[in-house]
């Protein structure tokens, strides 16, 4: 079999057929990503692949830096000001050494389905790739916006803190139909969650700004909060992210908060139960108002970031430092918080991702004891980060499988700061015709390609569109066709 070639991943007829009559061809809901509004809506050609595929600066793809620096690249070429072509050269030999790593593959469904380009990316073949590459680039159909529309995307979901003033959401509204896809806010508080930082006071005056409040209270806290999700929902919004690297459990009075939120704004040590407490009860105020707008709370769990101290230091967060987390009992810490919300029925539709694969098993079988309200309302998420591989998203459907209703999944995401992610999701529908093909072939589902094919499309895509209502005044055919 050719690298890539049109049945790639797909092990028999029944696998080939979902895919290519039913998966190929169906729209995509990015409903969490990170790439920046502004981008889009400023919509600028990029001067070189190495710009829009390793880095501009200290942003760009750390997954690929990662093994940059495996394969013993200098900082230089990867964050640093080294020349951009030196930086290409540089990725082209740590592809050569990458095979069986998903990057391998990923790099290469890019270079295909956006560049034309079929031949494997390596030292000797890099300058020629590096010119077809870039001369492509400077035409329209490689902007930005272009790049999402022409991947058949109806919807994009960004990462956004609650005190901003979603300016590029306002004016890219305004272009959606030209546009041929919507882009909406996603709330992401990690300032708010962060109360043991040192500008956590300064991000506190900062939201109370935006939302009109003068927070002193973390009752006030809650009243800034309510106003910023009624400004994200008429914007669009309909989710929120949390990113908990470890949680436990711990409830508080009002008082005690408010002796914890003094502490925090003056920058005072938190005790570690001090610090439970304080995101439990922020995570209850989230819920509820999770709940009451009908959002979806998307939980990012069991993560170590930052494990460099000395090269987050020089380059911050995010730029390829993070490894798996190790909480044992973060996913029965989760437990008593959705125990106890179950009892004012405060629950809210969820999305769990753990970094650790070890929690799947645990999430799943909780969500079964939280599940009501006509629909399937806490979802195992996607394979995420470093479990988002062929085997990772097998084993993440498996257990949804067996333990849930898996054709009511909402499927993938792309959680890419790069607008060349895309093909992602192709992978991910030749991963699930796979599963389901050999099921099939195994006999245990009906060997049925109308009925599986129906399964497939709702996972693709149905579900997705259905279970976040990011059309709910008008349809994509009535906005963009």
């Amino acid at each position: 079999m050719a690298l890539l070639d049109q049945d790639f991943l797909l092990e028999n007829e029944m696998a080939k057929n979902l895919f290519h009559k039913y998966a190929q061809d169906m729209p995509i809901i990015d409903f969490h990503c990170h790439l920046n509004p502004a981008e889009i809506y400023e919509n600028k050609n990029y001067p070189n692949i190495t710009r829009i595929w390793l880095n501009e600066g200290t942003y760009g793809d750390h997954y690929k830096w990662r093994l940059m620096r495996a394969n013993g690249v200098p900082e230089e070429l990867i964050t640093g000001d080294g020349d951009e072509y030196e930086k290409f050269l540089a990725w082209a030999e740590t592809i050569e050494k990458s095979l069986g790593n998903p990057l391998y593959e990923w790099t290469h469904l890019e270079l295909k389905r956006f560049f034309h380009i079929d031949e494997r990316l390596s030292r000797q073949t890099a300058p020629a790739i590096w010119k077809k590459a870039n001369e492509l680039l400077q035409t329209d159909g490689l902007k930005p916006r272009n790049l999402i529309k022409n991947s058949n995307v109806k919807a994009v979901c960004t990462t956004d803190d609650p005190a901003s003033d979603l300016h590029y959401h306002q004016l890219l509204k305004q272009e959606e139909r030209e546009n041929g896809f919507r882009t909406l806010p996603a709330m992401r508080p990690d300032k708010l969650v962060q109360i043991e930082k040192k500008d956590f006071a300064d991000y506190l005056e900062s939201l109370g700004q935006a939302a009109g409040i003068e927070i002193k209270s973390f009752k006030d806290v809650v009243a800034a909060l309510t106003q910023r999700f009624e400004f994200f929902n008429e914007m669009g919004g309909r989710l929120s992210d949390h990113s908990l690297l470890t949680y436990h459990f711990a409830e508080a009075s009002e008082a005690e908060l408010d002796q914890i939120l003094a502490k925090g704004v003056a920058n005072e040590a938190l005790t570690d139960r001090e610090h439970d407490q304080y995101i439990t009860m922020l995570l209850e105020a989230l819920m509820r108002l999770n709940k009451r707008f009908n959002w979806t709370m998307q939980f990012h769990i069991n993560s170590i970031r930052d494990l460099n101290q000395p090269m987050f230091d020089k380059l911050g967060p995010d730029t390829g430092y993070d490894a798996v987390g190790t909480q044992p009992d973060i996913a029965g810490e989760m437990q008593k918080l959705y125990s106890k919300m179950q009892l004012t029925h405060d629950i809210s539709k969820s999305i769990f991702y753990s970094l650790n694969d070890n929690d799947w098993m645990q999430l799943a079988t909780m969500m079964g004891t939280f599940q009501e309200g006509g629909v399937q309302r806490l979802q195992l998420g996607a394979g995420w980060w470093f479990d988002d591989t062929a085997e990772g998203m097998v084993k993440q459907l498996r257990i949804f499988a067996q333990q849930s209703l898996l054709p009511n999944f909402v499927g993938m995401l792309t959680d890419s700061r790069s607008f060349l992610s895309y093909p992602r999701h192709e992978y991910f529908r030749r991963v699930l015709c796979n599963f389901y093909g050999k099921l099939a072939v195994q006999g245990r589902v009906p060997d049925d390609e109308e009925l599986l094919g129906k399964v497939i499309q709702d996972i693709a895509y149905n579900n997705a569109y259905n279970f976040f209502g990011f059309f709910e005044d008008k349809t994509p055919a009535e906005l963009f066709d």
